[in-house]
């Protein structure tokens, strides 16, 4: 018998991958549900029998997967972290850029327009919302990202890898998440002037930090 909903407990993952196709649709249709209600009715009036409800799917095909809603939600931020560096990794890869500053523009935009078009990520964004360690037991979720993040920078710029560079880009990721989510309160489709004022703030303390880093020797 499934077990009452427990949102104290410790980040669970699936209880088992899906191996076939139409497992795999299932459980993305139930993610997709997820998302959907998330921002229709919030995380606190979210439950498993919705998402079975909006997915189509019995509520014993939910549990086959997923414990109770907050392995659920874990498992859509997961999702939205892979999207979220998928796509900055992408840009990185299709463009040019002259130098780390315009990277983290690139890296804003692909926040700012998840916030805008994929469903769920504005109640979501990367599972605070839910439990800041929703991602890792043993670190908090912005921890998580800038770490995705750093691996993304060292690859493409060069930079020294060092403790200095991992607070950096941590300060960073926690000022700029802050700020843009306040865009986001402001405005339901982000304030431009805030969303400016959060680039402002990112790449003037970053050009500042960054500035005595040496690139790694090729």
């Amino acid at each position: 018998m499934p077990q009452p909903e427990d949102d104290c407990a410790s980040p669970k993952a699936l209880r088992r991958q899906p191996t076939q196709r139409r497992s795999a649709r299932r459980v993305e249709r139930m993610l997709d549900a997820c998302a959907h209600l998330l921002d229709e009715i919030g995380y606190e009036a979210l439950s498993t029998t919705r998402i079975a409800d909006r997915a189509g799917v019995a509520i014993g095909s939910v549990y086959q997967f997923f414990p109770d809603k907050r392995a659920i939600t874990q498992e859509l931020t997961r999702r939205n972290v892979e999207l979220f560096v998928s796509r900055v990794g992408r840009r990185f890869m299709e463009e040019d850029y002259r130098g780390w500053w315009d990277a983290v523009d690139a890296i804003i935009d692909e926040y700012v327009d998840m916030h805008r078009t994929v469903p769920g990520f504005r109640s979501l964004h990367f599972g605070d919302v839910v439990d800041l360690n929703l991602l890792d037991s043993d670190s908090d979720n912005n921890t998580v990202i800038a770490g995705r993040l750093r691996g993304l920078l060292l690859k493409e710029f060069g930079l020294a890898d060092c403790h200095e560079l991992d607070v950096a880009v941590l300060v960073a990721v926690e000022a700029g998440d802050a700020v843009l989510k306040l865009a986001f309160r402001r405005d339901p489709d982000g304030s431009e002037e805030i969303i400016d004022a959060a680039r402002q703030l990112v790449r003037g303390f970053l050009s500042r930090q960054l500035k005595s880093y040496t690139p790694r020797p090729d």
